[in-house]
């Protein structure tokens, strides 16, 4: 066993004394003082730094940088609606500033969005929050349904600023730059068009696809899964909290009622105290669990929850590209057609090979993001709660209180001025 730590570290790993306690881990490294250190320690994701970079070149350099803030309400004749200020830094040499800030309403990030879609219809698109309700605010224009709503938005940008296509896509330099998006959102096909390619999307949807290759099988097979898991996972979080919510109700009215009962009672006043106090920290640590939940994991859950419903939209629409491809080739392959069909069957082979390329590619870009911010929402969470039970050990005050025998160090003695007893 020695020999295999000092292959692995270089040097022999000092062994612990009889009666000495083991401050090691399996592996020779030394072991956290505290569960706060230890998360900190623990890498999550292990994999070896250059590869990732490889995998992910847009983590190596970021030449963009795009903030969301300020969200400012506008009042006209017919509506009502909230303005957000866009701000970009960038080092790029085809913008014509090195800073630029226009302000942007929903309605235009949507727009950006849709148009994204429509140049790339097979790359995974981050989604917007939804339009009208975000998990359980009603009100439009209420502070948290604003902040969260700018929180949003602002990562959305941030997932396109790191993309290493979308980040280059004109339409998104006109959204950043362009300080009247009008002329834009005139350009592209018109109405009657779009209805077309509607009325043929869902034609060959009807008829599906006959060839589909092994490994897009096995991506809608692990979209499928994904919904349902993630769904889950964000429904049962949303209950953590309301439950989490209703408990600290609850130790509100909890911890006054031990303050009164200490005025009563003198040989029991500092124990009855001290459960109130414990109480009170108790709440307050509760409350912060709860702020955690809500403002670190649940936006990034409910994000790839909408990120599902991309993911199918996406393999749709690459299957509605390969079946444009079969009725091509079919017609090619039962009558003489002339050469123009030719060509055109051509160019929807060289389309689908296009598109599954390019989803090929967003794919690994949009699993490594998803590892990503799931490991990180949930390392933050993991530690909150850490927090949490370190915090809730103010009971052991109590017990100190309670027995006689108790023999304090000097850590405990911390702890109790730590929680506000005086010994």
């Amino acid at each position: 066993h020695s020999s295999a730590a000092e292959s692995a570290h270089g040097s022999p790993q000092p062994q612990p004394q009889p009666g000495e306690a083991n401050t090691s881990v399996a592996d020779g490294s030394p072991l956290p003082t505290s569960p706060s250190s230890m998360t900190n320690q623990y890498h999550l994701d292990r994999e070896d730094p250059e590869e990732s970079l490889e995998q992910n070149p847009e983590e190596r350099e970021r030449d963009l940088f795009i903030t969301v803030d300020n969200p400012e309400s506008q009042v006209t004749a017919i509506e009502t609606f909230i303005m957000y200020r866009v701000l970009t830094r960038t080092t790029r040499g085809d913008f014509d500033s090195s800073e630029v800030e226009v302000r942007r309403r929903y309605q235009e990030f949507s727009w950006l969005r849709s148009k994204l879609e429509e140049s790339h219809p097979t790359l995974i698109i981050p989604p917007l929050p939804e339009k009208f309700v975000v998990k359980g605010m009603v009100e439009r224009f209420s502070e948290d349904f604003i902040e969260t709503r700018k929180k949003a938005l602002h990562r959305f940008l941030q997932k396109l600023s790191v993309h290493p296509v979308l980040s280059h896509s004109p339409h998104l330099k006109a959204f950043l730059t362009a300080q009247d998006l009008t002329p834009h959102k005139k350009q592209g096909p018109g109405l009657l068009s779009r209805m077309g390619d509607t009325m043929r999307s869902m034609a060959q949807s009807m008829r599906g696809v006959r060839g589909r290759a092994e490994e897009f099988s096995s991506l809608q097979d692990y979209t499928d899964r994904f919904n349902s898991t993630i769904c889950s996972v964000d429904r049962v979080t949303q209950r953590v909290i309301r439950e989490q919510k209703e408990y600290l109700d609850e130790l509100r009215q909890y911890s006054p009622t031990y303050s009164q009962w200490a005025e009563l009672e003198e040989g029991l006043s500092e124990t009855l105290k001290g459960v109130a106090r414990s109480l009170d920290l108790i709440g307050q640590e509760t409350e912060g669990q709860v702020q955690e939940l809500s403002e670190v994991l649940v936006p990034v859950l409910h994000e790839y929850v909408l990120c599902a419903d991309t993911l199918k939209m996406v393999l749709r629409r690459r299957d509605n590209i390969q079946a444009d491809f079969e009725v091509k080739n079919e017609a090619l392959a039962t009558r003489k057609v002339e050469q123009e069909t030719v060509r055109v069957c051509a160019w929807v082979s060289d389309r689908l090979e296009q598109a599954n390329v390019a989803l090929r590619a967003d794919w690994r870009h949009w699993r490594s993001s998803l590892r990503s911010d799931i490991q990180t929402s949930l390392l933050s969470t993991a530690e909150r709660n850490v927090q949490y039970y370190e915090k809730v050990l103010s009971w052991e005050i109590l017990i100190y209180y309670m027995s006689v025998q108790h023999k304090p160090d000097a850590a405990f003695l911390w702890k109790c001025c730590a929680f506000g007893y005086n010994i």
